[in-house]
């Protein structure tokens, strides 16, 4: 069944080139079609397209189909091209013509453009609360190794003494830039769309600021045109703000592979968190950090290829749009799959106290020495020579007084912790994930 069939059947081959893996895809679209159809026809029925009993009758039908979703009880018959071709066909076996109403004043194309948005929208709140406690585990080890020291280096060479507090510290304020970054995303995908029918609206005297009230979106895509040409742009820039987030775990997973290789011997796992060699006994091998790399290395790559995808399309709907699903939608699961065992692995990880005691890090205390000389009253550039000299002529000793003092905002000795956590509520706070649990519990609220 098609909704948009009439007398001639596609080529067996062009349907399934066409439909591709759309009907896999609509499986996460399938409840939010129904909460945007309880919203589009209690709007018909505002506007007269709809009579009072046949909208009790349809909102009692849509709500039995929305629990059947919930519990697993649904799926696309063989036979039905999609999943708003399934709604319509199981409303009209339920309740007879009023199914076949509900798509007057709109097109497929604003009815995929809703739930498109309703099921980015939902992932990004899902996203948000699965990073939510990665950033406190962060917060939570930053504080506890506040103290323990290991080199910091720039080149990959080594620079000046870090910590492991800085370390944990610096990825948690990472996840908060992240957040702010998939809010943008989120204020751009909580527009409604529907009612810009196939791109150039309806002449029926539809209300889309009621339907906008209905599904909890903080306001409307107002040209109609414009919400077709958002198409594209809508997956783009939430692609962009996950692979914000991807890179921060990408680039923190790095380092706990370098950090875990026996030349550096900074940190260690318990043995059941690594994995071993098929001839070497010795090895414990970081492969959940390096899948979480590379996991994550392909997330980064979506903004890209959705670009590439949509370059050149004119204005109004085209079918390579089609596509996007099948990149964006897994990428979900996946990033929050990486959050949840790079939380595992760095809530047991064991960190080497006293590395700086080693030779081989004598070197890090070379702009100490300096900063000691100008305390002293020589100028920084003279010191800076001095200093260099007696590591190229072999005079340099460590200062006698190696004891970290850099208590300034950020630094070892002060890791704004608090007012990093703070910056995170804030910008949790600013997502308005309660105002469209709200409107969704009227919508499926039978009362």
């Amino acid at each position: 069944m098609k909704l948009w069939k009439k007398n001639t059947d596609s080529l067996k081959e062009v349907e399934t080139f066409t439909v591709g893996k759309d009907r896999e895809m609509d499986e996460y679209l399938a409840p939010f079609d129904v909460l945007g159809s309880l919203a589009h026809i209690q709007m018909l029925e505002s506007v007269g397209l709809l009579k009072k009993e046949e909208l009790t009758e349809l909102q009692k039908a849509l709500r039995s189909i929305y629990a059947d979703i919930k519990k697993g009880d649904f799926q696309l018959q063989e036979d039905v091209e999609d999943i708003h071709s399934q709604v319509e066909v199981l409303l009209t076996q339920r309740i007879g013509e009023a199914g076949k109403k509900i798509h007057s004043a709109r097109s497929r194309n604003d009815q995929v453009l809703v739930d498109l948005k309703l099921f980015l929208r939902s992932e990004i709140e899902q996203t948000v609360k699965a990073i939510l406690p990665f950033f406190e585990l962060l917060q939570t080890q930053s504080e506890k190794y506040k103290m323990f020291l290991f080199p910091g280096y720039t080149h990959l060479q080594l620079a000046m003494p870090s910590s492991f507090g800085l370390w944990f510290g610096a990825y948690a304020e990472s996840l908060v830039d992240d957040l702010i970054s998939l809010k943008a995303a989120y204020d751009i995908i909580n527009k409604n769309p529907l009612g810009s029918a196939a791109g150039y609206g309806s002449s029926f005297p539809i209300n889309r600021t009621l339907t906008t009230q209905l599904l909890g979106f903080s306001t409307l895509n107002y040209n109609v045109v414009y919400a077709q040409m958002g198409r594209g742009k809508a997956e783009r820039v939430v692609a962009q703000a996950l692979a914000n987030i991807a890179d921060t775990l990408s680039r923190m997973s790095m380092d706990a592979t370098l950090y875990l290789n026996q030349n550096f011997s900074f940190i260690s796992f318990p043995p059941e968190l690594t994995t071993g060699s098929s001839i070497m006994p010795h090895k414990k091998n970081p492969d959940v950090f390096e899948l979480i790399r590379s996991h994550c290395n392909r997330i980064k790559a979506l903004p890209n290829e959705i670009t590439l995808m949509t370059t050149n399309l004119p204005s109004g709907y085209h079918r390579d749009l089609q596509l996007l699903k099948e990149h964006l939608f897994p990428a979900f699961k996946v990033l929050k799959d990486c959050i949840e065992m790079a939380g595992l692995m760095l809530s047991n990880i064991e960190v080497k106290a006293d590395l700086l005691k080693d030779e081989k890090y004598k070197y890090l205390f070379t702009v100490d020495l300096v900063n000691q000389l100008v305390l002293q009253g020589v100028p920084f550039r003279d010191a800076y020579i001095q200093v260099g000299r007696s590591v190229e002529d072999g005079t340099y000793k460590v200062p006698e007084h190696t004891e970290i003092k850099n208590p300034h905002e950020g630094s070892i000795q002060n890791l704004c912790t608090k007012a990093i956590k703070d910056l995170m509520d804030k910008t949790i706070a600013s997502f308005d994930f309660e105002a469209v649990h709200t409107a969704y519990g009227k919508l499926l609220s039978a009362e």
